[in-house]
């Protein structure tokens, strides 16, 4: 489970994992931006970080904790690009002026805070906030990566809702990450197993949310809703709950799974995994409910 270098950039094309079974048979679409792992060599060489450090900002194997729910009729795509170098869960030129050459073209969006803070479309920083690069980069390759991975993996997404949509009348997007066990700024201060993001209310119905924390705490976890995440690019551009596409963020708790110093899975990745696949059960029957009697009262 360790990286697996590419060289060239060919080798991460296409820039996204689809695991599916051959007819979708429930409403929901799954996503992991953040679970790539294969680091092309060009960028491991640019970077003044090793590659250990590098993995800091991955959702470590939360697609492989989610692979499940293909056998259960819902679609699943993971970027297999990783974070540290293009953010899936960002504007497409959400880009930070101190990180080319060159300056950026006018539709550039160089003033949101996730840019202020390093962590734009083309990270600056990595998760703890080191620094990825030793020395400013072409603006050329910031393109390429925009071109060649992040618009054909959103451009998949973006098929697979709709499709969700026209088949059964409205799409439930579960955009799959993972969160440190403790806040950096406050080590002793323990996060709770789950953090539900719906964009304060705005990204999804929030009956579906209601129903997804009920079950969470069903088999055995506890959750909170929006704090410290409410949700990113992903979940606030596609959650368009009055177009019959709702949106929720699910924020797992790396130390449910994993050695964060090292890594590596622990010994209750399987135990979890097995969890999420009860929790994707009961919401696969419980939330189209609500959506069936949401309608019948319309």
């Amino acid at each position: 489970m360790s990286i697996l270098p590419a060289d060239p950039l060919e080798d991460l094309l296409p820039p996204f994992e689809l695991v599916s079974t051959k007819e979708q048979t429930v409403p929901f679409v799954f996503c992991s931006p953040h679970s790539g792992r294969i680091y092309p060599n060009s960028f491991l060489a640019q970077s003044r970080l090793d590659a250990l450090s590098l993995r800091k900002s991955e959702d470590c194997f939360v697609d492989q904790l989610f692979a499940g729910v293909a056998d259960m009729g819902a679609p699943l795509i993971a970027a297999r690009f990783p974070r540290a170098f293009i953010d899936a869960n960002r504007e497409p030129f959400e880009l930070d002026p101190s990180l080319f050459n060159e300056p950026l073209p006018d539709y550039a969006n160089a003033q949101t805070a996730r840019v202020v803070g390093g962590l734009g479309t083309i990270p600056r920083i990595v998760a703890d906030g080191e620094d990825i690069y030793e020395r400013r980069i072409p603006l050329s390759e910031a393109m390429d990566r925009i071109d060649r991975l992040y618009k054909p993996f959103h451009a998949m997404l973006a098929s697979l809702i709709e499709n969700t949509r026209r088949r059964f009348g409205y799409a439930i997007l579960i955009d799959c990450h993972s969160m440190p066990s403790t806040l950096v700024a406050q080590p002793s201060s323990a996060r709770p197993d789950f953090v539900i993001g719906d964009r304060y209310g705005s990204s999804s119905d929030p009956r579906l949310v209601r129903c997804l924390r009920d079950a969470i705490g069903g088999v055995g976890y506890d959750s909170q809703a929006n704090r410290p995440y409410a949700g990113g690019f992903i979940t606030e551009y596609y959650g368009r709950p009055a177009r019959g596409v709702h949106a929720i963020q699910v924020e797992i708790n790396r130390g449910l799974y994993l050695d964060e110093a090292s890594i590596v899975p622990t010994a209750g990745f399987e135990h979890l995994k097995a969890d999420l696949m009860d929790l994707a059960a009961q919401i696969f029957m419980d939330m189209p409910r609500l959506m069936e009697r949401r309608a019948a009262a319309e």
